[in-house]
């Protein structure tokens, strides 16, 4: 862990409760590239639960931001909620991504399996330190899987999936790509996730799908489309929410009901009004895509409550 501290302590005033709250740096050596990530610490003197937070797909750093999409900071926002309320966590850049970028320059060496790893070596290291007790691992969108996948390994006390499709994802992409493509593109879209789905490659990506299908990327795609996100929640022996909001254009309520009914003692929380980047926003498309780049938009309050709900209830099994 590197010792420089990012910020010095903050004191922060939450009703009549005051925490001081320290961020550091960290770092996780893999063996295969080193990590990056940020630490929040509540000044406890017995130990905090600690949340391992998980980003979502392609080029999403450790707040919740993407390169493609914009900055809205949400995982920064929510890892705050948390500190607040006496709860510690660590979020990291994936391999391949931000500060991490050279554990893996080459995104034709990605795979969905290096993630899980990399979030097991973030759980064991946490499991270690006696600041903390809990071990909860929380992972938003596709990160939703990776935490899921990796919970078993390091004993996590529970897993929280935030906007986590419960289908293999190429029968996503299906679904999303067919209500834009128009019918030749979508013959050929239909063609390449069947191959992938197959395990094999294919170079033969026409321009407009090239921001999907490009060949690069193709290995990870045949890593991700093995999995079966509810198969493997439903085999989660651990406590777990599950958390979707109404307005997310990304991941429907459906996968969330599709994951409570593959592990029916996990908590569903249905949060009305709230999109994929956590805030309450209206199924406009502008304003949608908007709050993606707007980090002065607060999260939804019923978020962090049902968070802080679940973690209290771990505490007292």
């Amino acid at each position: 862990m590197m010792l420089r501290v990012l910020a010095l302590s903050l004191t922060l005033f939450t009703g009549f409760v005051q925490a001081t709250v320290l961020q550091r740096p960290v770092t996780l050596d893999t063996g295969s590239g080193e990590l990056f990530g940020s630490l929040l610490l509540p000044k406890s003197d017995t130990p905090v639960p600690v949340v391992l937070i998980i980003s979502g797909s392609g080029p999403t750093d450790r707040d919740g931001n993407n390169t493609d999409g914009g900055r809205n900071d949400s995982l920064k926002r929510l890892a705050w909620v948390l500190a607040k309320h006496n709860i510690a966590s660590v979020r990291y850049d994936k391999r391949g991504v931000a500060a991490s970028l050279a554990a893996t320059p080459d995104e034709r060496n990605l795979s969905v399996e290096a993630y899980v790893a990399d979030a097991e070596a973030w759980g064991r290291k946490l499991k270690s330190d006696p600041r903390f007790s809990q071990l909860i691992l929380l992972g938003h969108s596709e990160g939703a899987l990776i935490a899921t996948l990796a919970a078993p390994s390091v004993d996590a006390a529970g897993v929280i999936s935030l906007s986590g499709s419960a289908r293999p994802v190429d029968q996503v992409l299906r679904q999303q790509l067919s209500n834009h493509l128009p019918p030749a593109l979508m013959q050929r879209s239909n063609e390449l996730l069947d191959t992938l789905k197959a395990g094999h490659t294919d170079d033969n990506v026409p321009p407009p799908l090239q921001g999907i299908f490009r060949p690069s990327v193709q290995p990870y795609l045949i890593s991700l489309f093995r999995q079966d996100p509810a198969a493997a929640f439903a085999r989660l022996k651990m406590p777990a929410l599950i958390i979707q909001g109404s307005n997310d254009i990304q991941v429907g309520v459906g996968d969330a009901r599709l994951l409570k009914a593959a592990k029916p003692d996990a908590e569903l929380a249905l949060i009305e009004g709230m999109n994929h980047v956590m805030r309450i926003v209206p199924i406009d498309v502008k304003r949608q895509l908007a709050s993606y780049k707007d980090p002065q938009l607060p999260l939804a309050a019923e978020l962090g409550t049902r968070i802080l709900g679940f973690i209290d209830g771990l505490r007292t099994r």
